[in-house]
């Protein structure tokens, strides 16, 4: 693995580069970094030049200036710019949750950059019949953070979009390394509550333009999330949209963390067929 930094405007970027092959972009949601991927990355990487980061803001990619600068627009801007540091005219991507938004903008607005897109689980919830309450809920998250901090507007969040209350379970053969990325990821969660949240979760993605595109798009949806959760109805209301039906990949929205060797084969086989 080696590890880079790619100065962008107002922003830094850390990323990663595995393996060798066509490049496989995968683009972190929320508050997690590159090392969320960390375990399909190294089990893809001997067919893909698999490239992780972290989002700027997050982690070990500092940004200058206000928050509220910060669009789906910004982060697909750097994944792109990402694509030009690592010399490709064209790849794969992978983005999950938040980050399968940013995906979506980039298809969008960059044509021909993407060979194809796996959205996973991407919290598009402006495409929901009652987009309008889950609107006023994600502003609703950012007042709470204003007002009584960090935990409670995560509490509002999680239980609003059908996660409960609770956290991932612990990992009983978890390494100090596993620790140390944790904790990194959890200072995270504060941009995550007072920004993210209403920026991601309000994205509309531009249809038409996803439509007309020359990328091939599969959603994808965790084969352990239920209809309750707000990601298993964005899931198939926008495969709906773009015709078709979401593919199933192992776990709920954190698979490629919780089931690894499933989720890496998994997407091996998706990124196969649209070759």
């Amino acid at each position: 693995m080696k590890a880079e930094t790619l100065p962008v405007p107002g922003a830094s970027l850390y990323y990663e580069v595995r393996g060798s092959g066509p490049v496989l972009l995968m683009i972190p949601g929320g508050p997690m970094d590159a090392d969320g991927f960390k375990d399909i990355a190294d089990r893809l990487a001997g067919d893909y030049t698999v490239v992780t980061y972290d989002c700027r803001g997050n982690s070990r990619s500092p940004m200058q200036g206000s928050w509220d600068d910060l669009t789906v627009g910004l982060f697909a801007d750097d994944a792109h710019r990402l694509l030009d540091a690592v010399g490709t005219d064209q790849a794969d991507v992978l983005g999950s949750s938040g980050g399968a938004t940013y995906a979506l903008d980039l298809v969008a607005r960059y044509p021909g950059r993407v060979r194809m897109l796996v959205a996973h689980e991407p919290p598009v919830s402006e495409l929901l019949p009652d987009a309008a309450r889950y609107h006023a809920a994600n502003e609703q998250v950012g007042e709470t953070y204003r007002s009584e901090g960090t935990f409670a507007a995560l509490q509002m969040f999680t239980k609003g979009v059908g996660f409960g209350n609770g956290g991932p379970p612990a990992r009983s053969d978890e390494t100090p390394q596993d620790a140390a990325a944790g904790a990194r990821m959890g200072a995270n969660l504060e941009l995550f509550a007072g920004r993210l949240i209403p920026i991601i979760g309000n994205y509309e993605p531009d249809l038409a333009a996803l439509q007309r595109s020359s990328t091939r798009i599969v959603v994808g949806v965790g084969d352990e999330s239920t209809p309750e959760q707000m990601v298993y109805q964005t899931a198939h209301a926008l495969a709906e949209r773009l015709g078709g039906q979401p593919a199933q990949f192992p776990g709920g929205h954190g698979g490629f963390g919780s089931h690894p060797d499933g989720f890496a084969a998994r997407l091996r086989e998706v990124l196969a067929g649209g070759r």
